[in-house]
């Protein structure tokens, strides 16, 4: 059974997804899942999908409730609600973001669109059985099996030789027929003017015997059982037969002069145009130069002259204008009955008169009154005072009344301009028709209405028939309006597309008028209700005729009947709208299932080449997507016609030559294909769906038959029969790859090819656009060359002309061309084509095809399969793949197992991999990678550059990139396809280490069976293998880590895999030995591979700061960013003896009482910065307080490097052994009695920027406060650590932001760092609780209390800036910091204040800013490479001045989150609130680690979240800071209520979803 499949739809606030087109199939889950403007809203989503075994309706909706696989309480990321799909239509969805349910307050909607599965055997008689069954039991016909071929039913003669008729397209191959409507025609005998919807045509029933609708529905499933052929008809909604006997009846049912009086000026338009004709037509004007037959430009343009003349003998403004004097008096006897005012409008405008009588629209009088009943100047009488309003208002009537005028002349203009446009093309243009003599029967222009033939008479005469009750039979007829809105109906009182002479009318047809609900009208909705679930219990399918101009309300509610008949309904529509979005909404709104697209569009065979790769299939050697991945917008289905109905023949417009040709290459579309009934037989014009009468020929097997039946020798048949069978073979048996080949301007090659068993087919098609000048011509054709062999010839045919017989059509049966023939071959041996000879290449891996007979019209179709050692290495590459087990049945949705293959190598193998092997299989940077020093760097792609990691994170991340776009010409792709570089890269840099080689090993096995796999399938097996290794790989990763990660969310794991990313052991950076003494477990060891070692060195992990500039050497390993990392990556991930690894060897290197900036191996170290040791403390308290008796670290062995200030670095592990709680009493020792020094080897040779002074270094504490300082102007001890380096703009040697003094974060660090020593002391943990300090004078003991208690009583006076008063200092970043670690300094209060300042000021998407917008130092976009005299950003001096710094965010975040949960108990809701903003901010974090090629956050972004170039794109404590964010989250007591929601319901939830 195969595995279900899921697509997943992001949900985006104020999302309008109606014109975007998503499709699924039954059987298939949808789910949904949070954007990123939700995480933190209560959103409910509903849908009208219903439950398994109830109705769909509309208007009915059902909520989707939300589901969480993880345990995260707060976390939303992983988040979805899921609706199992098992019907088909169309369904919409929408969800509000307020708590709501009331779908007027959505937040964002869209539909999804599900194919019906459409069988042979009729609904009555299915198998009822478990409908979520996806076993296929060749009953059903798949839409991109569908060969479709087009009868116009009244051609089909007596019903009770319909039969024969329709054999033909049997035997030919089609297995759905598409009937023109069955019913009743109209007087005009055209197949879509209706005249009876309900009933069969009486005309198939000439004899005694009197056929309806259950004989059809007989022959129906009689050809559905016995010939495996379906059935589709139309509906036409739109129109009725002008003679339609329920129409005279029910007269409310067109737009008629009754109820649609504002067509009455059109009608009269009419009139006048259609006696003008009549006129024309008996010679009325010949003097004038306009003779009765029109036939030249220059009768034109006298109709252009004689036009406006009789226009205006007929003052068609008066349906628009008021009679003025009438009004006047009107105006006046109010004047003079001091008529009261009540409600006016702004200004004086005509009120249309609503039955359009001449000269009765009228103005507001109220309005007036108002403006023109005032007092004028001069006037000495009431008399002489009305006088003078009332001239007045005249003036504004008569303006009034010209602008009317205007505004109608510029319509009948327009109408004129078109009346003549249409006489043009129906006397003039040599494409059009030329009649020649007007008549009756012929007129200029056919009537846009329709009036009972007592109505003519003279212009005046008709005129008076619209009013009274003669109006409502009166009606417009039905047509198209080239370019229009089709949202709008064109006969809507706002339009006036009638008046104009817009439409091309329809003149058998009337307009129906629907209304906008059942109650507008309710016998034609009741009536074409019957008539369309009638429909639907007979065929399998329906064509929406006119579909783009049929109301989209009643289409909905017509096809929701028929779904409700037919469950399964097969919909297909042909929409001229022009454009994709509004093409979508009718597909999405109705449910239409395929569109219909014509091969007759094509210029070209290029363009044809080109659609038959558009319509379908995805290209050939795709990639294998997951079974969980996007939903993403597709195209529309094409039901794609080599010639459909409406069309000329391909005879007339290209050449009879082409017609097979292009059939062919219709048939190899990955989409339905269709044709109509005469294109096979060659018929030479247009088979007219209006004129024709000709019957048909029926299907007889005998030669020579008469002209009333035809074989499979008739015109193209025989061949067609064969290219239906292709289609629907290659649709049914999974050829759903294709590949087009322009080989030379009219001949194209095309592949189907199967994913699963890698056999193709090949059609090469000489097309023939143009009628060839030498049938017979031959070229050099460019050879096609196959992978594999050529197993047959599954098809040969040319197309030949026979002399002798001449086409003369039939009267009494459609006939075709007799003097063309198709001589076609099966089933050959490669050797016995005629057409192309094969070549196999020199080691038979290969086969070059070369046409030598490919004349116009001649088309070949070639089966290729691989060769036998390729099929063995795809088997071995399955085999192996498939011991990534389940996961990678869930990746490719299909199963690739053989269970007699151990599945538990690749396991095994990865499940022996450490953490450090696993920081080499997965990541390393390149300059990581060098420094081993075995060669390897990271892999360079041609023409895309070089991937950010060595490791398959590299890989995954160019390649994650690649599969969802399926981007097979993306160099990557390019690159595999070419050699077997990349692989033998993955293989080797693994087999070089010990731990790794067995993993190195294994993938070379898999790549040495890859490499014999043909080129162009490379990419997609390379990336199964990528991707499915990639994910065990990771699954054991996140496996070794603490419960907060393997339990967690997405996010948090991939915030985790930090953890893996940045801690590794390289070469050229190893952390200082750690004592030989030092308790269990002991660090790892491993082969020392320097140039000169032996034996096995000590591989103690340790901390890059970032990728890639701090990655290796002395830059990688920084006091300060290790330590402000190792809580979010080492501890809450659980690698809790890596931590203890680095905190002691870091320890080792303690000298004048700090730790180093850069490391350095301990030999090389800088002591020139003031925070690594405070931030050191409070990874060890942290250490203390997570890990199981993390306390015992306290007396670990520490090897002292320095064992005083002055000694040199001690190289002999375990010389100088002092316990840790010794290191740490040393260091708060030395800063209490504070220290003066020098830089050991001040100058340029370890810094050649800083300045001389810059080299003096300080630290102690100000005992009147408590608070530590340190640091002088001239250099830098912070974070903040940007020195100037630029000569050009003199700042070299100036640090940007010294700091020195007493940094805010360092206070509260040390803060901190003074309580856990006070707690460990009082429980004997901590044998110290006091230094010897210098106060005020003298020497004496402070102890720890003391010292807290000072900068307790201190601090927020020194560093609370009151809001009452103007700030003269910014707010600063260190203050989060010192707020989270020692809280208890700050008054909840005026934190809370701080942080919503802060908030308003400094806060950007990722990052904070580093300095308020305000202050005249801001600069916040850092470019390093800036070589300009401005000092404040030459040379990135602004580092520190305005960017925005993300691990910031994170103590940001943490702190203002803490505070919210103290508020909370006197302002309720505020933590909630807080949480939801928290939430809503990670949003952005968890779209920039997915969407980053180095799965990672960068250390900085310029203003407003934007890409920094010279940033690191991954930084370990941007990544640790907000991963401690998440744990903090998921500390807090509250819960997500959507989480909540479904686990309390006990729904199962589906398995986490790993991007890769």
């Amino acid at each position: 059974m195969p595995v279900k499949q899921v697509r997943v739809l992001t949900l985006d606030g104020g999302a309008n997804n109606e014109h975007i087109l998503y499709k699924l199939q039954k059987g298939w889950v949808l789910r949904f899942a949070l954007g990123p403007t939700l995480q933190a809203s209560p959103v409910r989503i509903f849908c009208n999908h219903p439950k398994k075994g109830e109705v769909f309706k509309r208007d009915v909706y059902q909520e989707v409730h939300w589901k969480c696989p993880t345990e995260s309480k707060v976390d939303r990321h992983d988040v979805y609600a899921e609706i199992n799909i098992y019907i088909a239509g169309s369904f919409k969805y929408y969800f509000t973001a307020d708590g709501s349910s009331v779908q007027r307050n959505c937040d964002g909607q869209g539909y999804f669109l599900v194919d019906p599965k459409i069988s042979f055997t009729p609904m009555d008689e299915r198998n009822r059985g478990d409908e979520d069954d996806d076993e296929d039991d060749g009953d059903e016909l798949t839409l991109d099996c569908i060969q479709c071929q087009t009868v116009l039913t009244k051609l089909l003669g007596p019903f009770d030789q319909w039969e024969g008729r329709l054999q033909v397209a049997m035997e030919t191959g089609y297995n759905m027929i598409h009937f023109t409507p069955i019913q009743e025609l109209g007087q005009s005998n055209s197949a879509y003017s209706l005249r009876d919807q309900l009933h069969l045509s009486p005309v198939y029933s000439p004899g005694d015997k009197k056929y309806d609708y259950k004989d059809v529905e007989a022959l129906v499933k009689k050809m559905a059982k016995e010939w495996k052929v379906l059935s589709l008809t139309d509906l036409v909604y739109n129109h009725t037969a002008n003679d339609s006997p329920w129409l005279k009846e029910h007269p409310e049912c067109g737009y008629n002069l009754q109820n649609s009086p504002y067509l009455k000026p059109a009608y009269l338009v009419d009139c006048i145009l259609r006696h003008f004709s009549l006129d024309v037509g008996g010679g009325k004007f010949t003097h004038r130069g306009l003779p009765h037959i029109v036939d030249s430009n220059q009768h034109l343009e006298m109709m252009s002259h004689i036009l406006p003349e009789i226009f205006g003998q007929h003052r068609m403004h008066e349906f628009y204008t008021v009679d003025v004097n009438a009004v006047v008096k009107d105006f006046r006897r109010a004047i003079l009955e001091n008529r009261q005012i009540h409600v006016t409008k702004p200004f004086l405008e005509i009120i249309q008169d609503p039955e359009y009588r001449r000269n009765m629209s009228t103005v507001d009088m109220d309005t007036a009154l108002r403006i023109y009943n005032t007092d004028r100047p001069g006037v000495t009488s009431r008399d002489e005072r009305i006088k003078a309003c009332c001239e007045e208002f005249r003036k504004k009537l008569e303006e009034l009344n010209k602008r009317k005028m205007s505004e109608l002349a510029g319509h009948i203009e327009v109408a004129i301009s078109n009346f003549i446009a249409n006489a043009k093309y129906r006397f003039v243009d040599g494409h059009g028709p030329r009649y020649g003599e007007v008549t009756e029967k012929n007129p200029l222009m056919y009537n846009y209405f329709v009036a009972p033939d007592g109505y003519h008479g003279t212009v005046e005469s008709e005129e008076a028939t619209m009013y009274g009750d003669t109006a409502q039979y009166i009606m417009a007829v039905n047509g198209w309006v080239m370019g229009d809105d089709p949202l709008r109906n064109f006969a809507d009182p706002d339009r006036t597309v009638y008046l104009r002479r817009e439409l091309l009318p329809w003149g058998d047809s009337c307009k129906l008028r629907y209304g906008k609900k059942p109650e507008d009208c309710p016998f034609l909705w009741e009536h074409m209700r019957k008539y369309t679930e009638e429909t639907a219990r007979i065929f399998h399918g329906v064509r929406l005729d006119n579909c783009h101009s049929t109301p989209l309300w009643v289409a909905e509610y017509m096809l929701d009947a028929a779904r409700k008949v037919q469950p399964d309904l097969y919909v297909v529509a042909e929409l001229f709208t022009g454009n994709e979005g509004l093409d979508n909404l009718f597909m999405n709104k109705l449910g239409i299932n395929s569109l219909i697209r014509e091969a007759l569009s094509a210029h070209d065979s290029h363009e044809l080449g080109r659609l038959v790769h558009k319509f379908g299939g995805t290209s050939v050697g795709s990639f294998i997507q997951p079974r969980v991945r996007p939903l993403l917008p597709c195209t529309a289905h094409a039901l794609f016609f080599d010639q459909t109905h409406d069309n000329e023949s391909p005879v007339e417009k290209r050449s009879v030559y082409d017609m097979f040709p292009s059939a062919a290459l219709v048939s190899m579309a990955c989409c339905a294909s269709g044709s109509n009934r005469g294109y096979d037989q060659l018929v030479p014009h247009h088979i007219h769906v209006v004129t024709e009468d000709r019957l048909y020929p029926s299907w007889c097997t005998w030669d020579l038959p008469d002209s009333s039946h035809m074989n499979k020798t008739f015109g193209i048949t025989e061949g067609k029969r064969y290219l239906n069978r292709l289609h629907y073979n290659l649709g049914k048996n999974g050829f759903t790859e294709v590949f087009v080949d322009q080989l030379s301007h009219d001949t194209v090659a095309v592949t189907r090819h199967n994913p699963l068993s890698h056999d193709s087919v090949l059609m090469i098609a000489r097309t023939a656009f143009h009628k060839p000048d030498n049938p017979n011509h031959l070229y050099q054709v460019r050879p096609v060359t196959v992978e594999g062999q050529v197993e047959e010839v599954l098809f040969e045919a040319s197309f030949k002309e026979t002399k002798g017989y001449d086409y003369v059509k039939n009267e009494e049966y459609i006939n075709g061309l007799p003097n063309y023939c198709l001589t076609s071959r099966e089933n050959l041996r490669p050797e016995q084509s005629q057409i192309v000879h094969t070549y196999l290449s020199e080691d038979d891996n290969r086969t070059q095809v070369v046409c030598t007979q490919l004349t116009p019209g001649s088309v070949v179709i070639l089966r290729t399969s691989l060769h036998q050692k390729a099929k063995d290495a795809i088997k071995d590459v399955r085999q192996r793949v498939s011991q990534f087990g389940y996961l990678m049945r869930s990746y490719s949705g299909r199963t690739m197992f053989d269970e007699n293959f151990d599945k538990s190598n690749f396991h095994s193998i990865v499940s022996r991999l450490s953490f450090s092997d696993l920081n080499r299989v997965l990541y390393r940077c390149d300059s990581e990678e060098r420094a081993d020093g075995n060669g390897f760097g990271s892999y360079d792609v041609p023409g895309c550059g070089a991937f950010v990691y060595c490791g398959l994170r590299g890989v995954l991340s160019m390649l994650g990139e690649i599969r969802p776009k399926n981007d097979l010409g993306h160099p990557l792709c390019n690159n595999l396809r070419e050699g077997d570089w990349l692989p033998a890269y993955i293989a080797n840099r693994l087999k070089v280490h010990p731990s790794t080689a067995d993993l190195g090993n294994w993938f070379e096995q898999i790549f040495s069976s890859l490499k014999h796999v043909p080129r162009f399938l490379i990419p997609c097996y390379f990336d199964a293998i990528m991707a499915g290794a990639y994910v065990v790989i990771r699954n054991h990763a996140l496996q070794l880590m603490s419960d907060f990660v393997r339990d967690g969310s997405s996010f948090a794991q991939y915030l985790a895999m930090g953890s893996v990313e940045f801690c590794g052991f390289v070469a050229d950076a190893k952390l200082p030995h750690l004592s030989p003494n030092i308790k269990q477990p002991k660090p790892p060891t491993v082969e020392d591979q320097s140039k000169d070692g032996e034996g096995m060195v000590e591989a103690t992990l340790s901390l890059a700061a970032g990728f890639p500039h701090f990655a290796s050497g002395y830059m990688r390993s920084w006091g300060r960013d290790t330590f402000i990392s190792l809580r979010g990556l080492l501890l809450l991930t659980g690698r809790f003896q890596e931590a203890r690894y680095i905190i002691l060897a870091y320890g080792g290197c303690l000298r004048h009482g700090l730790l180093p900036n850069l490391l350095s191996e301990g030999s090389g170290a800088r002591y020139n910065c003031r925070d690594a040791v405070w931030w050191w403390l409070q990874s060890i308290q942290d250490y203390c307080k997570m890990v199981e008796n993390g306390t015992d670290i306290l007396d670990d062995k520490v090897s002292r490097l320095y064992p005083t200030d002055d000694a040199p670095v001690t190289t002999e592990p375990g010389k100088y052994d002092q316990l840790l709680y010794d290191v740490i009493q040393e260091a708060l020792q030395r800063h209490a009695e504070g220290l003066k020094y020098r830089e050991r080897n001040a100058g340029l040779a370890i810094d050649s920027n800083m300045s001389d002074q810059g080299f003096d270094n300080e630290i102690g504490v100000r005992w009147d406060k408590g608070f530590i300082f340190g640091g002088n102007q001239w250099n830098c001890g912070t974070w903040m650590d940007k020195m100037g380096s630029s000569e050009r703009a003199d700042n070299k040697g100036k640090p940007a932001t010294p700091r020195n003094g007493s940094a805010v974060e360092l206070v509260g660090l040390s803060k901190s760092a003074l309580r856990w020593l006070q707690e460990m002391h009082k429980t004997g943990k901590y044998p110290y609780n006091s230094v010897s300090a210098f106060v005020e004078g003298q020497e004496k003991e402070v102890t720890y209390k003391e010292w807290g208690d000072l900068i307790q009583e201190n601090f927020e006076k020194c560093y609370w800036i009151s809001t009452m008063v103007e700030p003269e200092n910014e707010s600063h970043p260190g203050a989060y910091q010192s707020s989270y670690h020692a809280p208890e300094l700050f008054t909840p209060k005026n934190a809370w204040n701080a942080l919503v300042e802060v908030t308003e000021l400094l806060q950007g998407p990722l990052g904070m800013k580093t300095l308020d917008p305000k202050d005249w130092s801001y600069c916040p976009d850092y470019n390093n490479a800036d070589d300009s005299s401005d000092p404040k950003v030459a040379h990135g001096f602004n580092y520190h001045n305005g960017p925005e710094w993300v691990w910031i965010m994170g103590y940001f975040l943490r702190a203002k989150l803490h505070f919210a949960k103290v508020l909370d108990k006197d302002r309720p809701g505020r933590l909630r609130q807080t949480v939801n903003e928290i939430k809503t901010c990670l949003t952005k974090h968890y779209a920039a680690i997915l969407h980053s090629p180095w799965r990672s956050l960068p250390e900085l972004t310029n203003n407003n979240g934007n890409y920094c170039r010279d940033s690191c794109p991954a930084q370990a404590w941007s990544v640790a800071c907000i991963l401690e964010v998440l744990y903090d989250l998921e500390q807090i007591a509250d819960t997500d209520e959507l989480g909540v929601r479904a686990k309390q319901k006990g729904d199962q939830v589906a398995e986490r979803t790993i991007n890769v």
